[in-house]
């Protein structure tokens, strides 16, 4: 009677969302005297060994083109089967995409319990489970309770350190039966506008984010050269991708993509309520602004009022010296 945790792939690594969600469920399982099992489709040996580092005792492989899609109807089916086999009550996934369209369907499926975007780990009260997760964007704490035969947590990403062991899992190739699908897949190849090697926003752990101080999209160069020499992954306000300066993919607040990184860079950003909603998990914030009434300066860890296109420049310049004296 395991944890099942459901683990995503993504360009050719296991999800960091995802090695979260292994390690929250290794901790549970121990918590409950049982062991976590990931399931994980087409993976490969590394991909599997990372698994097991993560915590999972067991992995469930299983292979097939009609899952490389991510779509959740394929993935529910396989996640249905494995709980039904394995006989697990707690199913693990990460808050992210593919878990917000992925926990309600097996939810459904299963009748269980679901609660939605973890912030902390359970409280074992017997047959029920309490979980804090943030309300009122990010204004308060709930503590849910979920009472249900069998229960679904949905982790909210970047909320815990990934840790690494030297634990080997037990693999074991798991068939489905997908004979009960009736829905196509269609996949369409489009080409990415994403910075090579630029880490996903939802997984990234530093973040470069500019709004319409910025004044235009070509003075994009001076944000980017900020996020290289920093590592960081570029984001952007809403106004910012509504006009087009910047790809909607890119866009963080309440009706964007929410972020939780433990740095969170904000220049030329007011700090509305709606971006704030989005970014306000993250674990430092430093805002850049010329306007000492910004909003944003309220929230803000650090902040410097001044033009961007003075401070960035010679921002960027400090750190690529500091970087080349180390």
């Amino acid at each position: 009677m395991s944890v099942l945790v459901y683990t995503e792939l993504g360009k050719g690594k296991v999800k960091k969302a995802s090695l979260e969600a292994i390690n929250y469920a290794a901790h549970i399982a121990g918590q409950m005297n049982t062991s976590a099992t990931a399931i994980v489709f087409n993976a490969d040996a590394s991909q599997l060994e990372e698994i097991g580092k993560a915590g999972a005792k067991k992995i469930l492989s299983v292979k097939g083109d009609q899952y490389r899609s991510h779509d959740v109807v394929y993935l529910s089916y396989a996640i249905e089967q494995a709980v039904k086999a394995g006989g697990s009550k707690l199913i693990i996934t990460s808050f992210d995409i593919t878990g917000k369209a992925l926990s309600p369907r097996l939810s459904g499926k299963l009748k269980a319990g679901l609660i939605a975007g973890a912030v902390d780990f359970p409280t074992i009260n017997g047959n029920a489970l309490e979980v804090k997760k943030n309300v009122f964007s990010g204004k308060a704490t709930a503590v849910c309770t979920i009472n249900s035969d069998i229960k679904i947590i949905s982790l909210m990403p970047n909320s815990f350190p990934v840790k690494a062991g030297e634990n080997a899992a037990q693999v074991a190739d798991f068939a489905v039966d997908l004979s009960g699908v009736s829905s196509k897949i269609v996949v369409k190849e489009t080409k990415s506008t994403d910075t090579a090697g630029m880490i996903p926003l939802p997984e990234a752990e530093l973040v470069v984010s500019a709004g319409r101080g910025l004044k235009g999209p070509e003075n994009w160069g001076m944000i980017e050269e900020l996020a290289k020499a920093i590592g960081a992954t570029t984001a952007c306000s809403r106004p910012v991708a509504d006009m087009h300066w910047r790809p909607h993919h890119e866009h963080v607040g309440q009706t964007g993509i929410a972020i939780r990184p433990n740095l969170y860079i904000a220049i030329g950003i007011s700090g509305a309520i709606q971006h704030l909603a989005g970014v306000n998990g993250s674990k430092t914030i430093v805002v850049i602004n010329t306007d000492k009434e910004a909003p944003f300066f309220k929230s803000a860890d650090y902040g410097i009022i001044g033009d961007a296109f003075e401070v960035i420049p010679k921002l960027t310049e400090a750190i690529k010296k500091l970087k080349a004296g180390n």
